[in-house]
């Protein structure tokens, strides 16, 4: 099983899971044309795709959805509070939105893929836990907190992408209004890069031993301040990177 990130960030989120005899997009923030331009990058095209498992339905994680819809019959897997959003919000096909439910398992070829709820000012985001022969690799960002239920569905993966979105003095101090300060800070803002060292030690304590800090805030973070709070809090050969907002991280392989 391989993860790679082909933009994390504010302006635009997608990546690429392959395991189990299937290619997966996890979000679709990017433009079409710029999917079609990473997919060549891997050596695929979008028929080569079978499915996109979608987080929420802020812009940054969808803002392609309507073209792939348009031009492609993937389905497009997400909660239900997600589905009703994105109808409201895009010209997506209704026919491509395939609600699921958190806790149960969705069979995608040989691969076991988990939703769970994390906490974020959405209508009903997701959090992905994906199972293969090789082990497990989950997908958290875009959470104000780590609930119990979150450190749960991610413990006993060996490969974990983790929410570093802002440094808190960088965000304090930073030219942002109060009322968006207050919504990142808040219990359905983003993680800082504080609290994601703190989950980064619990996971590493829970096996794994691969993270991939994402979602950096631009104007309130820098790759050297998340990777530093993250590596100074962790013992152990443990690989920790940063996916670039607007380019190809490194892999995650399992």
């Amino acid at each position: 099983m391989r993860y790679v990130s082909f933009a994390s960030g504010s302006s635009g989120n997608c990546g690429l899971l392959q395991g189990g005899g299937v290619s997966l997009l996890v979000d679709a923030g990017i433009s079409l044309k710029r999917i079609r331009g990473c997919l060549a990058d891997e050596g695929l095209e979008l028929s080569d795709l079978n499915g996109i498992l979608v987080t929420h339905e802020h812009s940054d994680h969808v803002s392609g959805l309507a073209m792939l819809s348009k031009y492609t019959n993937l389905p497009m897997y997400m909660s239900g509070g997600t589905a009703r959003a994105i109808l409201r919000q895009t010209k997506c096909r209704e026919e491509s939105l395939r609600p699921i439910e958190a806790g149960v398992p969705l069979s995608l070829g040989e691969l076991r893929v988990l939703a769970f709820e994390t906490s974020h000012d959405a209508a009903q985001p997701f959090g992905y836990r994906f199972e293969g022969e090789t082990g497990a690799l989950a997908i958290v960002t875009d959470l104000g907190y780590v609930s119990r239920s979150v450190r749960e569905a991610a413990e006993g993966c060996s490969a974990v992408v983790v929410e570093a979105n802002y440094d808190l003095d960088m965000l304090r101090f930073g030219p942002y209004p109060m009322n968006l300060k207050r919504r990142i800070l808040g219990n359905y803002g983003h993680l800082d890069n504080r609290d994601a060292a703190e989950f980064c030690v619990h996971l590493a304590e829970n096996g794994a031993k691969q993270l991939l800090l994402a979602h950096l805030s631009k104007e309130n973070n820098q790759p050297g301040l998340a990777k530093d709070a993250v590596t100074q809090c962790l013992s152990g050969e443990i690989r920790v990177q940063v996916a670039p907002r607007d380019g190809r991280s490194e892999e995650l392989e399992i």
